[in-house]
């Protein structure tokens, strides 16, 4: 949010490219994360009972765990893509 507000002050136009293309890996960070931070509950849970009863991890722990680490590539990537685009600024054609 900080970021759009401080763009529109500098007055730079958001449809452009580098500029739309970061607001869009924007979303899909997001929607990587928000399933990550429910996975992330779920193993805390699973964890916690696990250790609450002396039993070892259920086999739902090692698939959401999958599930969890396979998620953080894009959004990794995605960050890094916004990172690279606002420090170079590249001249990006939408359309």
């Amino acid at each position: 949010m900080s970021g759009y507000l401080l763009a529109r002050s500098i007055g730079w136009d958001l449809s452009e490219g580098w500029i739309a293309l970061s607001l869009l890996l924007y979303v899909v960070t997001g929607l990587f994360w928000l399933p990550v931070v429910w996975i992330q509950i779920q193993l805390r849970d699973l964890a916690g009972a696990a250790a609450s009863s002396g039993s070892v991890l259920p086999p739902s722990y090692d698939s959401l765990y999958r599930i969890w680490f396979v998620f953080g590539f894009p959004a990794f990537s995605a960050v890094f893509g916004i990172f690279w685009l606002m420090l170079t600024k590249p001249s990006i054609a939408l359309f």
